[in-house]
């Protein structure tokens, strides 16, 4: 899956997360630029994702993203480890 795709997708996850159609993600795009992108926003957003792309993330991985840029690629990479692993990459 390409990046771009994956910011197709993610974008359909955050517009249910959030309820705004609006939302334009950017790869610098971060907590702060997203109306009610809180602490419990966040952990619904991760879990949405994770089934969304049926995958799975480890705490380090998350606590290392600074913006949507580095969720994308944390994504591509669970992806490519899960494809690889022949499961969930978990």
């Amino acid at each position: 899956m390409t990046e771009q795709e994956i910011f197709s997708e993610l974008s359909s996850v955050f517009h249910d997360v959030f309820d705004d159609e609006t939302i334009t993600l950017r790869p610098e795009t971060t907590a702060d630029d997203i109306d009610g992108w809180d602490s419990q926003a966040h952990v619904t957003l991760v879990v949405a994702t994770e089934m969304h792309f049926g995958i799975r993330f480890r705490t380090a991985e998350l606590e290392s993203l600074r913006n949507v840029g580095d969720f994308v690629q944390l994504i591509q990479s669970r992806l490519v480890d899960s494809k690889a692993a022949g499961k969930d990459g978990g």
